[in-house]
């Protein structure tokens, strides 16, 4: 399996970059992180994306700005994609097509292509732009799945939280983990 990890540059990015190593090693994992990805990752986090996925091999990290990678032609094939988090200025392009970073590029190619989509938008309270936004998603078959806890599975800590959230979007990709306690 291949799956597209876009982390834009809504707060709290680092929950992109923990799917990304809750992964199993056996996918392969094309990351892209937005301009603004990386400064909320040193703003809340003090991480560098240079260090982040050293020990990742399944891991391959594209700029935002090659829009000639791979990933953006529909003849290569990724089985999924999931924007995490999805920024709003993200969600905005990816409404109205617009295809100006490898971000919402392989965006459009995923959709034009039919294949599995995700967007886990960052932002409270919403307002009506972007409700619509997600709505016209929606409705192309684009799963909107903003990191929302379920408080039946006890967390008890942020990790928890995390392994909570993480482990639902897993779930949306048909990718099996125990990341978090079910509901019995």
């Amino acid at each position: 399996m291949k799956i597209t990890v876009a982390i834009s540059g809504a707060s709290g990015s680092n929950l992109g970059v923990n799917f990304v190593k809750k992964l199993p090693k056996e996918i392969e994992v094309f990351v892209i992180f937005s301009k603004s990805a990386k400064i909320a990752l040193k703003l809340e986090n003090q991480l560098s994306t240079k260090e982040i996925f050293t020990d990742y091999p399944n891991v391959t990290i594209f700029k935002d700005s090659n829009i000639g990678a791979s990933i953006a032609s529909g003849s290569f094939k990724v089985d999924k994609m999931i924007i995490l988090p999805c920024s709003m200025n993200t969600l905005a392009k990816c409404a109205v097509g617009i295809s100006d970073s490898l971000i919402t590029r392989a965006f459009t190619v995923m959709l034009k292509e039919k294949r599995e989509i995700i967007l886990a938008p960052r932002e409270m309270p919403l307002n009506s732009i972007t409700l619509e936004n997600m709505l016209k998603l929606s409705n192309l078959g684009v799963v909107i799945a903003p990191p929302i806890l379920g408080f039946y599975s006890a967390q008890q800590s942020l990790e928890d939280m995390e392994n909570f959230l993480i482990g639902k979007w897993l779930d949306l990709l048909k990718i099996d983990n125990n990341l978090y306690k079910r509901w019995e």
